[in-house]
């Protein structure tokens, strides 16, 4: 063995610990510093927020309803005769007393000329009549005439009289068929579909009328109530007429607004319901008769009332309850006292304070602790992350 290979191989273990060492250092090192660094804060959940407010609520009771004409008629014809003239449009606004049709006069006219003539007949008759019980009266008084003479002639001007009296009713009848001929709107309203065409032949007991007259102003709003609703409503409704409000049937649009009329003497033992009606000016003419609404019954007024959007009131095992979020962001569950929903605010009763923050959306995503972010807050935070 030459002298020159003890040192050639220390000089390799050499480097072989050396190695080791240093590996070992970097390994050290690297588990050292993976415990040291601190986790990174869990993301704050995001959800919509909203902030309890305090306003005047208005408390209302909510149903469907039916408008209802105040009239609707068939406009029928009363004596017989050829249709003549038809004065009005299919659909046509009239006013109460214009003329809607025409039947042939000349009959009807001539009866009244006939009872006219036999009124004048029986009237002279009736004068010479009791010139002749005159006459005859003064020559019973001089005992020179007959007594019988007088009484027959009182008996002639009392049957004259009577029969005048009977020319007089027939002529009023006669006058009345006349004025039949005339067809007139019995209100203002909206003309219907014409049933019967000019130049018909109609008859007093025909059971087709002419067409059907339907008053549009003002209007009726008939709606059905629950039987338990009724001791609140005659309460509120005693000062004065509760205010009704027409809606659009998905109740997102408002049509009217009316007074309460009517409250029926009696609750239906069918299905435990009262009826109501409500009375609505309708001159711009919006509510149509058979036509089914949204109703809303205003009942009163809660003055300074907490309210926060429906959708953070949740339902749980305990009741109604919200997420309040607090100032360290984190969303805590506070057990609530809700009352009505109005335009998609909630009444709170108890248990929220007006300016207290509290979770509208996004609620399945917590649990009491959490932090919340706002959800722009929260798309911002995100953004940043990917950046980096």
């Amino acid at each position: 063995m030459s002298p020159s290979q003890p040192s050639s191989q220390r000089r390799y273990w050499r480097l072989a610990l050396l190695f080791l060492a240093v590996a070992l250092a970097a390994f050290a090192w690297r588990h050292f510093s993976a415990t040291t660094t601190a986790k990174p804060a869990e993301a704050p959940v995001p959800v919509s927020l909203g902030v309890a407010d305090q306003r005047d609520l208005p408390i209302w009771l909510q149903t469907i309803g039916t408008v209802q004409a105040l009239n609707a008629v068939d406009i029928k014809v009363r004596v017989d005769g050829e249709l003549q003239q038809l004065h009005f449009q299919e659909g046509q606004m009239v006013k109460a007393g214009q003329l809607l049709a025409e039947i042939d006069p000349r009959p009807y006219a001539a009866q009244v000329l006939q009872a006219k003539a036999n009124k004048a007949r029986d009237e002279a008759q009736l004068a010479v009549a009791k010139v002749n019980l005159e006459r005859a009266s003064k020559l019973a008084a001089a005992h020179a005439g007959p007594s019988q003479d007088v009484d027959t002639l009182r008996g002639q001007v009392a049957t004259l009289q009577a029969t005048i009296q009977a020319d007089q009713a027939a002529l009023d009848t006669a006058q009345l068929q006349l004025g039949y001929t005339r067809i007139a709107a019995p209100f203002a309203g909206r003309t219907g579909q014409r049933l019967v065409d000019a130049g018909s032949i109609v008859h007093a007991s025909d059971n087709t009328g002419l067409l059907t007259l339907t008053q549009m102003a003002p209007i009726s709003l008939a709606f059905s109530l629950p039987q338990e609703d009724l001791a609140e409503v005659l309460q509120a409704n005693a000062g004065q007429a509760l205010q009704v409000e027409a809606l659009s049937r998905d109740g997102r649009q408002h049509i009217a607004t009316g007074r309460l009329s009517f409250i029926d003497s009696q609750v239906s033992s069918g299905n435990g319901q009262i009826l109501f009606k409500a009375d609505f000016a309708n001159a711009d003419g919006k509510l149509w008769p058979g036509e089914l609404l949204s109703v809303r019954l205003l009942l009163r007024t809660e003055k300074a009332a907490t309210v926060v959007p429906a959708s953070a009131v949740q339902q749980g095992p305990q009741g109604s309850f919200v997420y309040v979020v607090g100032r360290d962001q984190q969303a805590q569950v506070r057990e609530v006292k809700a009352g009505a929903v109005v335009d998609g605010l909630q009444w709170i009763h108890q248990g929220l304070a007006p300016g207290e923050t509290v979770v509208t959306g996004g609620q399945y995503r917590l649990a009491p602790g959490l932090k919340v972010a706002a959800l722009a807050d929260a798309r911002q935070t995100a953004s940043a992350e990917q950046r980096q």
